[in-house]
Protein backbone atom coordinates (compact mmCIF):
# COMPACT_ATOMS: atom_id res chain seq x y z
CA UNK A 1 0.00 0.00 0.00
CA UNK A 2 1.63 3.36 -0.87
CA UNK A 3 1.39 6.34 0.73
CA UNK A 4 -1.15 8.24 -0.58
CA UNK A 5 -4.18 4.85 0.11
CA UNK A 6 -2.64 4.88 3.42
CA UNK A 7 -3.35 9.19 3.97
CA UNK A 8 -7.09 8.35 2.20
CA UNK A 9 -7.94 5.23 4.29
CA UNK A 10 -6.50 7.04 7.41
CA UNK A 11 -8.63 10.84 6.64
CA UNK A 12 -11.68 8.02 6.11
CA UNK A 13 -11.04 6.71 9.62
CA UNK A 14 -10.76 10.42 11.11
CA UNK A 15 -14.19 11.09 9.25
CA UNK A 16 -15.80 8.26 11.19
CA UNK A 17 -14.15 9.06 14.57
CA UNK A 18 -15.33 12.83 14.69
CA UNK A 19 -17.76 15.09 13.04
CA UNK A 20 -16.25 18.37 11.26
CA UNK A 21 -16.26 21.30 12.76
CA UNK A 22 -17.67 24.72 11.80
CA UNK A 23 -16.43 25.52 7.90
CA UNK A 24 -14.96 28.54 9.25
CA UNK A 25 -12.62 26.68 11.82
CA UNK A 26 -9.77 24.73 12.36
CA UNK A 27 -9.92 21.01 13.25
CA UNK A 28 -6.78 21.01 15.74
CA UNK A 29 -5.53 17.31 15.84
CA UNK A 30 -5.13 15.80 19.16
CA UNK A 31 -2.46 13.33 20.17
CA UNK A 32 -4.02 9.70 19.78
CA UNK A 33 -2.42 6.31 20.12
CA UNK A 34 -1.70 5.77 15.86
CA UNK A 35 -3.18 2.91 14.41
CA UNK A 36 -0.40 -0.05 13.20
CA UNK A 37 -1.86 0.89 9.17
CA UNK A 38 -1.46 4.72 10.15
CA UNK A 39 2.15 4.52 11.22
CA UNK A 40 4.40 4.94 8.28
CA UNK A 41 2.06 7.73 7.66
CA UNK A 42 2.55 9.58 11.00
CA UNK A 43 6.15 8.57 10.48
CA UNK A 44 6.53 9.84 7.51
CA UNK A 45 4.82 13.48 7.97
CA UNK A 46 3.05 15.29 9.86
CA UNK A 47 -0.17 16.31 8.65
CA UNK A 48 -2.80 19.61 9.42
CA UNK A 49 -6.47 19.43 8.73
CA UNK A 50 -8.40 22.37 7.74
CA UNK A 51 -12.51 22.43 6.96
CA UNK A 52 -12.97 24.32 3.84
CA UNK A 53 -16.52 24.20 3.19
CA UNK A 54 -17.56 20.99 3.23
CA UNK A 55 -14.08 20.11 1.58
CA UNK A 56 -11.27 18.22 3.85
CA UNK A 57 -7.97 19.60 3.01
CA UNK A 58 -5.03 18.16 4.19
CA UNK A 59 -1.81 19.98 4.28
CA UNK A 60 2.09 18.28 4.35
CA UNK A 61 3.73 20.80 7.44
CA UNK A 62 6.94 18.69 7.76
CA UNK A 63 9.31 18.63 4.96
CA UNK A 64 10.03 14.85 3.41
CA UNK A 65 14.19 13.27 5.24
CA UNK A 66 16.44 13.88 3.12
CA UNK A 67 16.20 11.07 -0.47
CA UNK A 68 13.14 10.65 0.44
CA UNK A 69 11.02 10.27 -2.74
CA UNK A 70 7.43 9.94 -0.88
CA UNK A 71 5.03 11.89 -3.27
CA UNK A 72 3.06 14.95 -0.91
CA UNK A 73 -0.54 14.58 -1.18
CA UNK A 74 -3.02 15.66 -3.48
CA UNK A 75 -1.55 18.78 -6.02
CA UNK A 76 -4.46 21.01 -4.76
CA UNK A 77 -3.52 21.64 -1.60
CA UNK A 78 -4.68 24.94 -0.32
CA UNK A 79 -2.92 27.43 1.64
CA UNK A 80 -4.62 30.01 4.12
CA UNK A 81 -4.00 34.00 3.06
CA UNK A 82 -2.72 36.44 5.81
CA UNK A 83 -3.84 40.12 5.18
CA UNK A 84 -2.18 42.96 7.57
CA UNK A 85 -4.56 45.72 8.45
CA UNK A 86 -2.15 48.45 9.23
CA UNK A 87 -2.82 51.12 12.08
CA UNK A 88 -4.93 53.78 10.24
CA UNK A 89 -5.59 51.60 7.42
CA UNK A 90 -8.49 52.77 5.35
CA UNK A 91 -11.07 50.34 4.29
CA UNK A 92 -10.71 50.98 0.57
CA UNK A 93 -7.12 50.03 1.13
CA UNK A 94 -8.01 46.69 3.34
CA UNK A 95 -10.80 46.06 0.68
CA UNK A 96 -7.95 46.24 -2.41
CA UNK A 97 -5.67 44.20 -0.29
CA UNK A 98 -8.21 41.29 0.14
CA UNK A 99 -9.32 41.41 -3.14
CA UNK A 100 -5.72 40.91 -4.57
CA UNK A 101 -5.44 37.90 -2.06
CA UNK A 102 -8.46 35.91 -2.64
CA UNK A 103 -9.26 36.98 -6.21
CA UNK A 104 -13.14 38.12 -4.91
CA UNK A 105 -14.55 41.54 -6.37
CA UNK A 106 -14.03 44.91 -4.21
CA UNK A 107 -17.49 45.24 -4.31
CA UNK A 108 -18.43 41.74 -2.45
CA UNK A 109 -16.10 43.01 0.45
CA UNK A 110 -18.10 46.41 0.08
CA UNK A 111 -21.45 44.79 0.56
CA UNK A 112 -20.57 42.50 3.73
CA UNK A 113 -19.09 45.73 5.31
CA UNK A 114 -22.75 47.25 5.28
CA UNK A 115 -24.14 44.91 7.32
CA UNK A 116 -23.42 45.11 10.38
CA UNK A 117 -25.48 42.29 12.36
CA UNK A 118 -23.33 39.79 10.54
CA UNK A 119 -20.47 41.75 11.59
CA UNK A 120 -21.27 41.97 14.85
CA UNK A 121 -20.41 46.22 14.55
CA UNK A 122 -21.30 47.66 17.86
CA UNK A 123 -24.50 49.52 18.06
CA UNK A 124 -22.91 52.93 17.86
CA UNK A 125 -21.47 52.39 14.98
CA UNK A 126 -24.21 52.96 12.45
CA UNK A 127 -23.67 50.14 10.55
CA UNK A 128 -20.62 51.40 9.20
CA UNK A 129 -17.35 49.74 9.31
CA UNK A 130 -14.67 52.21 8.70
CA UNK A 131 -12.64 52.54 12.25
CA UNK A 132 -13.28 49.15 13.05
CA UNK A 133 -11.46 46.94 11.24
CA UNK A 134 -8.90 46.93 14.29
CA UNK A 135 -5.38 46.71 12.91
CA UNK A 136 -3.23 43.27 13.29
CA UNK A 137 -2.55 40.01 11.51
CA UNK A 138 -5.20 37.78 10.18
CA UNK A 139 -5.68 34.77 8.65
CA UNK A 140 -8.20 32.90 6.97
CA UNK A 141 -9.19 30.54 4.36
CA UNK A 142 -8.98 31.95 0.97
CA UNK A 143 -12.67 30.57 0.46
CA UNK A 144 -13.57 32.08 3.46
CA UNK A 145 -16.81 34.84 2.79
CA UNK A 146 -16.19 38.27 3.09
CA UNK A 147 -18.12 38.48 6.07
CA UNK A 148 -16.16 35.39 7.84
CA UNK A 149 -13.31 37.86 6.90
CA UNK A 150 -14.34 40.53 8.33
CA UNK A 151 -16.20 39.56 11.38
CA UNK A 152 -13.15 38.62 13.68
CA UNK A 153 -11.19 42.25 12.81
CA UNK A 154 -14.48 43.98 14.50
CA UNK A 155 -14.25 41.40 17.29
CA UNK A 156 -10.68 42.39 17.91
CA UNK A 157 -11.75 46.05 18.21
CA UNK A 158 -14.75 44.90 20.88
CA UNK A 159 -11.84 43.79 22.81
CA UNK A 160 -9.34 46.42 22.43
CA UNK A 161 -12.54 49.07 23.38
CA UNK A 162 -13.19 46.85 26.13
CA UNK A 163 -10.04 46.86 27.21
CA UNK A 164 -9.64 50.78 27.17
CA UNK A 165 -13.12 51.20 29.05
CA UNK A 166 -14.24 53.15 25.42
CA UNK A 167 -18.11 53.56 26.57
CA UNK A 168 -18.05 54.70 29.94
CA UNK A 169 -14.75 57.00 28.89
CA UNK A 170 -16.60 58.12 26.10
CA UNK A 171 -19.24 59.32 29.25
CA UNK A 172 -16.74 60.54 31.38
CA UNK A 173 -15.67 62.82 28.62
CA UNK A 174 -19.35 64.46 26.91
CA UNK A 175 -18.86 62.49 24.03
CA UNK A 176 -20.24 59.57 22.37
CA UNK A 177 -18.45 56.34 21.46
CA UNK A 178 -18.21 57.09 17.64
CA UNK A 179 -17.06 60.28 18.66
CA UNK A 180 -14.33 58.76 20.06
CA UNK A 181 -13.35 56.56 17.64
CA UNK A 182 -13.58 59.32 15.28
CA UNK A 183 -11.33 61.28 16.80
CA UNK A 184 -8.91 58.51 17.66
CA UNK A 185 -8.80 58.22 13.92
CA UNK A 186 -7.91 61.16 13.50
CA UNK A 187 -4.97 61.22 16.02
CA UNK A 188 -4.05 57.67 14.33
CA UNK A 189 -3.59 59.65 10.76
CA UNK A 190 -2.10 62.89 12.28
CA UNK A 191 0.28 61.57 14.54
CA UNK A 192 3.79 60.70 13.29
CA UNK A 193 4.68 59.23 16.98
CA UNK A 194 2.65 57.94 19.72
CA UNK A 195 4.12 59.86 21.96
CA UNK A 196 2.39 62.64 20.51
CA UNK A 197 -1.28 61.00 20.37
CA UNK A 198 -2.29 62.57 23.67
CA UNK A 199 -1.09 65.84 22.82
CA UNK A 200 -2.86 65.73 19.47
CA UNK A 201 -6.11 64.52 21.11
CA UNK A 202 -5.81 67.17 23.43
CA UNK A 203 -5.67 70.25 20.38
CA UNK A 204 -8.71 68.75 18.71
CA UNK A 205 -10.83 68.86 22.52
CA UNK A 206 -9.15 72.30 22.70
CA UNK A 207 -10.76 73.61 19.41
CA UNK A 208 -13.71 71.61 19.63
CA UNK A 209 -14.67 73.08 22.54
CA UNK A 210 -14.10 76.34 21.76
CA UNK A 211 -15.73 75.72 18.45
CA UNK A 212 -13.35 76.54 16.37
CA UNK A 213 -13.03 74.14 13.12
CA UNK A 214 -10.43 71.39 13.24
CA UNK A 215 -8.86 72.59 9.91
CA UNK A 216 -7.50 68.93 9.50
CA UNK A 217 -5.68 67.82 6.29
CA UNK A 218 -6.26 64.03 6.77
CA UNK A 219 -10.17 64.50 6.77
CA UNK A 220 -10.24 66.52 3.98
CA UNK A 221 -7.89 63.98 1.92
CA UNK A 222 -10.46 61.23 3.38
CA UNK A 223 -13.38 62.80 2.24
CA UNK A 224 -11.42 63.15 -1.46
CA UNK A 225 -10.51 59.61 -1.59
CA UNK A 226 -6.80 61.24 -2.29
CA UNK A 227 -3.84 60.34 -0.22
CA UNK A 228 -0.86 62.60 0.81
CA UNK A 229 0.09 64.57 4.29
CA UNK A 230 -0.50 67.83 3.09
CA UNK A 231 -3.88 69.47 1.05
CA UNK A 232 -4.04 71.76 -1.42
CA UNK A 233 -6.10 74.82 -1.83
CA UNK A 234 -8.57 73.13 -3.96
CA UNK A 235 -8.98 70.30 -1.71
CA UNK A 236 -9.70 72.76 1.42
CA UNK A 237 -12.44 74.28 -0.68
CA UNK A 238 -14.38 70.88 -1.51
CA UNK A 239 -17.92 70.45 -0.24
CA UNK A 240 -17.02 67.66 1.31
CA UNK A 241 -18.75 66.53 4.73
CA UNK A 242 -14.95 66.01 5.50
CA UNK A 243 -13.70 69.21 5.06
CA UNK A 244 -12.71 70.35 8.17
CA UNK A 245 -11.69 73.25 7.09
CA UNK A 246 -14.93 74.51 5.69
CA UNK A 247 -17.28 72.50 8.77
CA UNK A 248 -17.20 72.79 12.36
CA UNK A 249 -16.97 70.21 14.50
CA UNK A 250 -16.56 66.49 13.86
CA UNK A 251 -16.81 64.76 10.25
CA UNK A 252 -19.26 62.11 10.05
CA UNK A 253 -17.35 59.10 11.16
CA UNK A 254 -13.86 57.83 11.31
CA UNK A 255 -11.41 58.00 8.68
CA UNK A 256 -9.47 54.49 9.56
CA UNK A 257 -8.38 52.13 11.62
CA UNK A 258 -7.15 53.67 15.05
CA UNK A 259 -5.14 51.22 17.33
CA UNK A 260 -5.05 50.93 21.11
CA UNK A 261 -2.74 53.73 21.74
CA UNK A 262 -4.50 56.25 19.49
CA UNK A 263 -7.82 54.90 21.56
CA UNK A 264 -6.23 55.75 24.56
CA UNK A 265 -5.28 59.59 23.68
CA UNK A 266 -8.72 59.99 22.36
CA UNK A 267 -9.96 59.01 25.92
CA UNK A 268 -7.35 60.80 27.91
CA UNK A 269 -5.78 63.75 26.37
CA UNK A 270 -2.57 65.15 27.63
CA UNK A 271 -3.02 68.37 29.90
CA UNK A 272 -2.52 71.86 28.04
CA UNK A 273 -3.86 74.86 26.39
CA UNK A 274 -2.44 73.78 22.48
CA UNK A 275 -4.38 75.07 19.94
CA UNK A 276 -2.06 74.01 16.86
CA UNK A 277 0.37 71.63 15.96
CA UNK A 278 3.03 71.63 13.33
CA UNK A 279 5.29 68.76 11.80
CA UNK A 280 8.80 70.29 12.07
CA UNK A 281 10.80 67.81 11.09
CA UNK A 282 9.13 65.18 8.91
CA UNK A 283 12.09 63.14 8.09
CA UNK A 284 12.61 62.57 11.84
CA UNK A 285 8.49 63.24 12.25
CA UNK A 286 8.70 65.70 15.49
CA UNK A 287 6.01 67.29 15.98
CA UNK A 288 5.54 70.39 17.80
CA UNK A 289 2.79 72.03 19.89
CA UNK A 290 1.53 76.05 19.98
CA UNK A 291 -1.22 77.94 21.45
CA UNK A 292 -0.96 81.29 20.31
CA UNK A 293 -0.74 82.21 16.29
CA UNK A 294 2.68 83.93 16.58
CA UNK A 295 3.65 80.59 18.14
CA UNK A 296 2.17 78.37 15.51
CA UNK A 297 3.90 80.49 13.06
CA UNK A 298 7.72 80.69 14.42
CA UNK A 299 6.52 76.44 13.93
CA UNK A 300 5.86 76.80 10.75
CA UNK A 301 9.28 78.80 10.10
CA UNK A 302 11.40 76.12 11.89
CA UNK A 303 9.67 73.77 9.47
CA UNK A 304 10.59 75.55 6.02
CA UNK A 305 14.66 75.76 7.41
CA UNK A 306 14.39 72.38 8.18
CA UNK A 307 13.12 71.58 4.44
CA UNK A 308 15.95 73.89 3.19
CA UNK A 309 18.55 71.78 5.03
CA UNK A 310 18.17 69.01 3.75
Amino acid sequence: MNIEDLLRETLSDMADEERPPAPDRFLRLRERRPRRRGLALVAATAVAAMVVGSTLVVQQISAPAPGDTVPRPAASLQAGATVNVAAGMRLSQLFEELSRLTGRPVAEFERAAKDGTALGLPSYAGRRLEGFAFPGTYEFSPTASPAEILRPMVARFEEAAEAAGLADGARRAGRTPLEIVTIASIVQAEAGRDEDMAKISRVIYNRLNRKMRLAVDSTVLYGLNKYGVEATLKDVRSPSPYNTYRRRGLPPGPIGSPGAEAIRAALHPARGTWLYYVVTDPKKRVTKFATTESERMALIEEYRKNLKGR
